[in-house]
């Protein structure tokens, strides 16, 4: 992530917007009309979690599975969001390098051809 250090514990939504709004072109807005972080008109991150303690992340599936089988404590589903590219993050865990590397690959992801040549390679 370029220009700040996000906090050691991401304790809620506050810390996520922080840090997504830190990526060019990144603005609050919503999805399903509660808060989320939008670019390109695209969710990145949004507060529709079925629980309050969570928050919603846009991710591949590949790194969905990763993020699941590695730190299940930290990253969870529902039936909803299964075979959905999206995972429940829960507030509160000391992830917050890792919440941000995946925000910028969701942003890398969303991005132009000529935003990814002006960022680099995915992150």
């Amino acid at each position: 992530m370029v220009g700040r250090t996000p906090p050691d514990v991401v304790n809620g939504w506050a810390d996520i917007m922080a840090i997504g709004l830190a990526l060019p072109g990144v603005e609050e807005g919503t999805s399903y009309g509660q808060p989320a972080l939008r670019f390109r008109g695209k969710t990145l991150a949004g507060t529709t979690a079925p629980d309050s303690d969570s928050f919603v992340l846009h991710v591949s599936l590949a790194e969905k599975e990763v993020l699941l089988d590695t730190d299940p404590a930290t990253f969870w589903q529902t039936d909803h969001y299964r075979d959905w590219p999206a995972v429940l993050v829960r507030y509160g865990t000391p992830v917050t390098d890792r919440i941000a590397l995946l925000l910028e690959r969701a942003w890398w992801d969303r991005a132009t051809l000529t935003q990814r040549r002006g960022r680099g390679e995915r992150p």
